[in-house]
């Protein structure tokens, strides 16, 4: 029996979720899709100056889990930048945080002042 798969603490959804070249059109063979969570590492990572372990915590997976995600990010990010390719955001196993109880950290964008965070399932629907 296969181990079920653990869904990854987001905390809030990209304000866009397409990134390309001005001129390309939205043909099938033109798009790289990168799922949340790896959107997520990248931006723990790489704007918020998260280690890995950190980024782990964060979105309560492994660390080696981490580091696989965001390798994959990287590529896709790559490829749509050499290639000229648009990359669109969205699908993955992830849990979005609300604004109920204790549960993210200092990477949350949708933390206050003085309360902290829960997760909720993704809508399996939207991935």
């Amino acid at each position: 029996m296969a181990r079920p798969i653990k869904r990854r603490r987001v905390c809030r959804l990209p304000k866009a979720n397409s990134f390309g070249p001005l001129n390309a059109g939205m043909a099938d063979n033109n798009n790289i899709t990168m799922t949340v969570d790896e959107y997520e590492t990248i931006r723990l990572i790489d704007l918020e100056g998260f280690s890995q372990q950190e980024c782990a915590e964060q979105m309560n997976i492994a660390r080696t889990t981490v580091q696989g995600i965001y390798t994959e990010a990287r590529k896709k990010l790559a490829q749509s930048l050499v290639n000229g390719m648009t990359l669109l955001i969205k699908g993955g196993q992830y849990r979005l945080c609300d604004d109920s109880v204790r549960g993210c950290g200092r990477g949350c964008q949708r933390r206050g002042r003085f309360r902290y965070l829960s997760c909720l399932d993704s809508d399996p629907q939207a991935d």
